[in-house]
């Protein structure tokens, strides 16, 4: 019971805050919620959420209104790149955000699905190997004291007690 959007034309930060209200809640609380929301997020989510609704209805055969937003994301798509006149024929860079929007419907009290192995290795990250840090070789610095400072300052002091 899935729906997506691709590249729709809203800045991700302004489409996230719309789906922190809803993620997790039921089904009937999501459309009272976008309802009443008056943002252009929210229409956008509601047309999603019907849209989720119609394939677990459809597809699934299952009760749309028994379930709940099991995992939404809002991904940065690319962006217009616009520019604004400025003074003297210079043009002030603009750019119009565009996002990817991703809703999955569930039972509550179901565990999310899995995914098949090839799905599931390509999203693996691979393992880091670290370095241990507790056996450290001793530094073997071959700087030392200059020369020059020592027998300069016995020098300077040797030449004002002569010079009295």
């Amino acid at each position: 019971m899935q729906a997506s959007l691709r590249s729709v034309r809203i800045a991700p930060k302004k489409a996230q805050l719309i789906a922190k209200m809803i993620r997790g809640q039921s089904v009937p609380d999501a459309v009272h919620i976008l309802e009443h929301t008056n943002k252009k997020a929210a229409r956008i989510f509601q047309e999603l959420l019907r849209s989720a609704m119609a394939n677990a209805s459809h597809n699934e055969k299952q009760d749309p209104q028994m379930m709940v937003i099991k995992l939404l994301t809002v991904n940065k798509a690319q962006a217009y790149h616009r520019g604004v006149p400025m003074a003297r024929g210079r043009v002030r860079p603009m750019r119009k955000f565009l996002s990817h929007i991703n809703l999955t419907l569930g039972i509550e009290g179901e565990a999310p699905e899995k995914k098949s192995p090839k799905e599931a290795s390509q999203t693996a990250k691979k393992p880091v190997k670290k370095t241990s840090t507790t056996a450290k070789k001793p530094s073997t610095s071959t700087k030392s004291k200059p020369k020059g400072t020592a027998t300069s300052t016995s020098k300077s002091s040797t030449s004002t007690s002569s010079k009295k």
